[in-house]
């Protein structure tokens, strides 16, 4: 393998991709909450800066090829993971979750079916703007956990008629309760609204790359 910068940067985001989950195994909420944002963050523009190194700087390689997109399928898999684990199971989040992660492992199954062939499923346009669809959403529902964990941890020891009497302005916001609930439901609607979109490119595009496989995998005649 070639220690380039970019094959370096990719390598260092495959291994980041498990450690989104370390995060909330060995710190406590919510700074597992922010350092699994900032990790996951710092893995997305990695994506980036890699690739664009890679061209700019002509060190493309067949290995950082490969790693690239594993990298970023790790990264993706494991944040549903985490975050669909710490969630309330909710349909409008687990649905396109489920789709995303199907379509990852049908298409590598493709891919690894295909072999040598398996050029014909290169990544295209709308692929792109899928992988970049999916890591937006991820990071609104990582901050979205943030909000929710600082709120549930502000009402902690008050009556629940307390709670809603801040919440609907009846009393003084002294916690700043009603901010901390304005950002999870935003956040929360904004990243459930993004992962519907990320999922709906990613079922599109794995369809196409099914498409493009069918001549290869009709039977001889």
């Amino acid at each position: 393998m070639q220690w380039t910068l970019p094959n370096i940067l990719t390598v260092l985001r495959l291994l980041a991709a498990p450690g989104l989950a370390l995060m909330f195994l060995y710190f406590s909420r919510p700074f597992a909450d922010w350092l699994a944002l900032a990790l996951f963050i710092l893995a997305a523009v990695t994506d980036w800066i890699d690739g664009h190194l890679a061209r700019s700087w002509k060190q493309e390689t067949k290995i950082g090829a490969m790693m690239d997109p594993i990298a970023d399928k790790a990264m993706v898999i494991i944040a549903l993971m985490v975050i669909v684990g710490y969630s309330s199971m909710s349909p409008w989040l687990v649905l396109p979750a489920t789709f995303i992660v199907f379509r990852e492992v049908f298409v590598a199954g493709l891919r690894e079916y295909l072999g040598q062939k398996s050029g014909t499923l290169k990544v295209t346009n709308l692929a792109k703007w899928k992988t970049t669809a999916q890591m937006v959403a991820i990071a609104v529902l990582f901050a979205q956990g943030v909000f929710e964990h600082y709120l549930v941890m502000s009402t902690i020891g008050m009556d629940a008629v307390i709670v809603n009497d801040i919440l609907t302005g009846a009393e003084e916001d002294l916690l700043g309760l009603r901010w901390k609930q304005f950002g999870m439901v935003w956040a929360g609607n904004l990243g459930i609204v993004l992962l519907w979109i990320a999922a709906l490119l990613t079922v599109v595009t794995g369809w196409e790359y099914f498409r493009k496989a069918m001549p290869f995998l009709t039977e001889d005649r």
